[in-house]
């Protein structure tokens, strides 16, 4: 091995370090690791900027807004009512997780899956107070689970099966030729996150800075005709809020104080809530629900698919200080309504209508982007926060889920490539009015892009410098004669390749020293070939080594050394359940 395989093995080992005691984040670490390679003419600058050309680097963007539409639907909403519920433990959360991911991963590439899934355990941990930092690893793990139960399930079962038929001649394998092998490791995989992630994971936030900081009180409107008339506050999921509660509702000039469960709403009825501006970025997304001033006395709407959310503090010399809300007319002066108030970090009584402003009081507005743009120019006001909270169009979340089944139809009937059936959804969703160009432009994270593009990189480096040749060649000289040690052996050198290399790399490198293995040992080759797939699929300890684990990273504002922590006895356990299950099934004992 030359110097050049030398020098990407210690950048390949002090990448990992970084990553694993450091809290830098991925993106940069891997631009420096990719700069060393371009420097150093290890890599041709257009071989290591292949990445972000990279098909499987574009279908991740694409699906960013496939997801983006989903979720700015409504969509996510319907999927969390319907099929996450209210869990009564943590346990409960992770089985309600996993059982659907792992279906879905099944029959479906898990890009797309772990995509559309991200905003919504978001959604759903603020709603049930439990931490995402508990939920998007076991997202990321079921996903890979279930990509190994069917030869459809992951790429790398796809990319494998088409290097076997090349290499060997043969026909190559069905539908559910791994689902033997598959099924039954998943189900371990799915047992063994069950009984110990609650534990493992770490419980680590990732609330913005004004999140939970001052309560707010909050007015909106039930929509009439919407699907929560005649609904009870339970029935309407308005009763066990996290960090946001129901205290008054206003009817026909009447206030109902101490609100009981079972009362019925009726349309036009004005809901008077408590909470912080997370708590009510998530209220604004109930389907039937519209936020409403006196100011104003049509309820705000969804109709306007470019409406923003901001936090403006009350300036010692606005001209509205000591007057009511009621008679601010916040809309004519500022081109802003009044959602909600909070002063000194505590709620205001009253209903909203009622107030009378204060200097220091902070007001929740929603208005244009070009009203919140000019408000920062404003005297009356001292500071401006945008957030990035906009309500979904309720209207189109069955279609935005039409929109997505439509492009796996495609892609699993390979009527089109996953690139291609990406940039179908995301055409459809942006044409549909499911989600915005800037709602698009938003939902892209550079970072995930950027750290899978260089990750490609030193891949790419450690086959070119032969580096992963030399560890996979270093199989035939082990001497070693049992056919289920031979087995593991293999299934632990793809292991170990899959966690600084992408999962198909390693696939590609490995089959062909694993058939050459099964020659010399005379062992079939089928079970070698279902190990090397189960093997560069299953990578849990690092999140560089499958693309899932890097899209749950920052949504899940996890460290590297999580994914060491639950990952590596992820990783063992699965290889242990995977020979063991290989082995039963084709006798090498």
């Amino acid at each position: 091995m030359q110097w050049q395989g030398w020098l990407t093995l210690a950048l390949t080992f002090a990448t990992l370090l970084t990553l694993s005691f450091t809290r830098l984040r991925p993106a940069l670490v891997m631009l420096v690791a990719l700069g060393v390679l371009i420097l150093s003419g290890v890599l041709p600058v257009a071989d290591a900027l292949a990445g972000f050309a990279n098909p499987g680097t574009m279908t991740v963007a694409l699906m960013f807004v496939v997801a983006a539409g989903v979720h700015n639907s409504g969509g996510i909403d319907l999927l969390v009512e319907k099929v996450l519920g209210r869990p009564a433990s943590l346990r409960s959360a992770l089985l309600r997780v996993s059982t659907p991911v792992v279906l879905l991963s099944a029959f479906l590439n898990n890009t797309p899956v772990v995509a559309t899934m991200i905003p919504a355990m978001r959604l759903w941990a603020r709603k049930i107070g439990v931490a995402p930092s508990r939920l998007m690893i076991p997202l990321s793990y079921s996903a890979i689970l279930g990509g190994t139960v069917t030869l459809i399930g992951t790429s790398t079962n796809l990319v494998v099966n088409g290097q076997y038929q090349a290499l060997t001649g043969a026909d190559g394998f069905g539908l559910f030729a791994i689902t033997a092998i598959g099924l039954p490791v998943a189900l371990a995989g799915l047992c063994f996150m069950w009984l110990f992630f609650p534990r493992w994971l770490p419980e680590r936030s990732n609330e913005s800075m004004f999140s939970s900081l001052r309560e707010f009180t909050l007015e909106v409107t039930v929509a009439a005709n919407g699907p929560l008339v005649g609904k009870s506050v339970v029935q309407a999921g308005l009763r066990h809020l996290q960090r946001i509660y129901l205290v008054d509702i206003i009817r026909d000039g009447h206030v109902i104080s101490a609100v009981s469960p079972e009362e019925i709403l009726g349309g036009g009825d004005r809901l008077v809530f408590v909470g912080d501006t997370e708590a009510i970025a998530d209220l604004l997304r109930v389907n039937g629900l519209r936020a409403s001033t006196d100011s104003d006395p049509h309820p705000v709407g969804p109709g306007n698919p470019e409406r923003r959310l901001v936090e403006v503090v009350v300036s010692p010399r606005c001209e509205a200080i000591g007057q009511a809300i009621r008679d601010v007319r916040f809309r004519s002066r500022y081109g802003a309504a009044v959602l909600a108030v909070a002063r000194g970090g505590e709620r205001v009584e009253g209903h909203l209508g009622s107030i009378s402003l204060a200097a220091g009081d902070t007001l929740l507005l929603e208005g244009p982007p070009d009203v919140i743009n000019r408000l920062r120019n404003v005297r009356d006001f001292l500071l401006t926060t945008e957030l990035d909270i906009e309500p979904p169009r309720h209207e189109k979340a069955w279609l935005s889920w039409g929109i997505l089944l439509l492009l796996l139809v495609l892609v699993t009937t390979e009527m089109l490539s996953m690139l291609e059936g990406a940039m179908v959804g995301a055409g459809l969703m942006l044409a549909a009015g499911c989600c915005s160009v800037t709602q698009a432009g938003k939902s892209i994270d550079m970072g995930v892009l950027v750290t899978i593009a260089a990750s490609l990189a030193l891949g790419a480096a450690l086959q070119v410098t032969g580096v992963a040749a030399v560890i996979a060649a270093l199989i035939t000289d082990t001497g070693i004669q049992s056919p289920w040690l031979l087995l593991a052996l293999v299934y632990l050198v793809v292991s170990a390749l899959t966690e600084v290399i992408t999962n198909n790399a390693a696939a590609v490198l490995a089959l062909p020293v694993a058939l050459e293995v099964g020659r010399v040992a005379g062992i079939d080759a089928e079970p070698l070939v279902f190990a090397v797939m189960m093997a560069a699929s299953a990578s849990f300890a690092t999140p560089l080594g499958y693309q899932t684990n890097l899209m749950v990273y920052g949504p899940g504002n996890y460290r590297f050394s999580d994914f060491l922590r639950v990952g590596v006895p992820m990783n063992l356990f699965v290889g242990v359940v995977t020979v063991g299950v290989i082995s039963w099934r084709y006798g090498l004992w």
